[in-house]
């Protein structure tokens, strides 16, 4: 095993200067979810011209990808994730070309150290999934059966913490509009109802609702459309909200409350209002524990000190690979690029592209392979893991999740 993790390591080592060439590419054309066409095309390209067999538009999705290397039906299945979409405005302000860079140097050292194994000790996917900044690229491949058959599924976020279990909130994100009349607002304004009245006591609704909240449960929101001309009532306001709190179940009572104040602030002003659900919710992370452990152990082999933050444990943010986690033992670890920087910000978007990223991106990509070829030598340490996640299962509120799930699929 340390055999093989030397090989993994020095392979990283060697393609440091492509690896980081790949991370800069991404970083310098952000591109929005469903939308990364370049990073697709950079991404299978490089790990096809390394020898992975690589399937573009995987699963019909424009731009995710799936490649491989060992036999189809090699086990265990490890699959290594990435990520590449950027955010509107900031660019790569969470680090994602950073995330694709960790996942194809992970599955390129854990490829070295199979062949130097010498036999069929596995199948490696590093698997591409667009759009985790609204979208749900992952939601979409497990809808599409991009996960059956994978034994475990990594990945690893930047962040401005070293943080080995992040806490992430279950999310739905929903558009609220309201429908009213216009009229002329100061020769005829009894003969309009003012949508933008309505859309300004939804948000207060949920404002004032704000105090009786648990301190985790989050909400926040927007006006995208308040009206066009001042002398005009408005006949059409339109909202976005994300909704969040620690697990499905939870969610379901937050989404109930604030449809209560949205429909509240419809009826008090006449209009009507549609409530529109983003198909695809996210779930809450579910840590793999021996996953945790095998984490923990590399990571520590580098001189990492790892820590929880107490802030991020209190306060945290969604990811899809919460979905992932409830159909494949995974792991959602943070690695620090710049001490306290907050993600979705322009420094971090500043640090996500800078040189002195690289050398804590590249151990932790050694980390992810170290984790991925315990799991392929150890028979014992699958088992584990199998167990680990079955207690999880028995731990979930399935039905919460699959009702959530169901809720968002529709429109009231």
């Amino acid at each position: 095993m340390a055999k093989l993790c030397e090989v993994a390591n020095l392979t990283i080592d060697n393609a440091a200067e492509d690896l980081n060439s790949v991370s800069q590419e991404i970083w310098k054309r952000p591109e929005l979810n469903f939308e990364e066409f370049h990073a697709h095309d950079l991404l299978t390209d490089w790990l096809q011209k390394n020898g992975f067999t690589v399937e573009r538009q995987y699963k019909g999705i424009k731009t995710a990808f799936r490649a491989t290397y060992g036999p189809e039906n090699g086990k265990p299945h490890v699959a290594v994730l990435c990520e590449y979409d950027a955010l509107p405005e900031i660019g790569h302000g969470c680090g994602h070309n950073l995330i694709a860079e960790v996942g194809v140097a992970a599955g390129l050292g854990v490829k070295a150290a199979m062949t130097t194994a010498g036999n069929n000790i596995g199948l490696l996917t590093v698997l591409g999934t667009p759009a985790e900044e609204g979208g749900g690229g992952k939601v979409e491949l497990i809808n599409r059966g991009a996960l059956d058959g994978v034994d475990i599924a990594i990945m690893s976020h930047p962040s401005g913490f070293d943080i080995k279990q992040y806490k992430t909130l279950a999310i739905v994100q929903l558009y609220i509009t309201y429908y009213g009349k216009a009229s002329h607002a100061s020769a005829f304004p009894w003969e309009g109802l003012n949508a933008l009245d309505a859309a300004v006591l939804g948000y207060q609704n949920l404002a004032c609702l704000r105090q009786q909240l648990k301190p985790d449960w989050k909400m926040h929101g927007v006006i995208l459309n308040g009206g066009a001309k001042p002398n005009i009532i408005p006949e059409e306001t339109k909202l976005e909200f994300y909704l969040r709190a620690p697990t499905a179940a939870e969610l379901l009572q937050l989404v109930d409350k604030a449809t209560a104040c949205f429909e509240a602030a419809a009826q008090a002003t006449g209009c009507t209002v549609k409530i529109d659900f983003e198909n695809h919710p996210f779930l809450e992370m579910v840590h793999n524990a021996t996953l945790t452990e095998l984490y923990v152990k590399h990571a520590e082999g580098f001189g990492l000190d790892l820590v929880r933050c107490e802030t991020l444990k209190k306060s945290s943010g969604s990811t899809d690979m919460g979905n992932v986690s409830y159909v494949v033992p995974s792991i959602h670890p943070l690695f620090s690029i710049e001490d306290g920087t907050a993600n979705h910000t322009r420094a971090f978007t500043r640090a996500a592209g800078d040189i002195a990223a690289q050398k804590r991106t590249l151990t932790e990509a050694k980390i992810l392979a170290g984790i991925a070829l315990d799991v392929m030598q150890s028979p014992d340490v699958l088992s584990a893991v199998k167990r680990d996640f079955q207690k999880d299962v028995e731990n979930r509120d399935i039905n919460a999740a699959k009702e959530l799930l169901k809720k968002c699929s529709v429109s009231q």
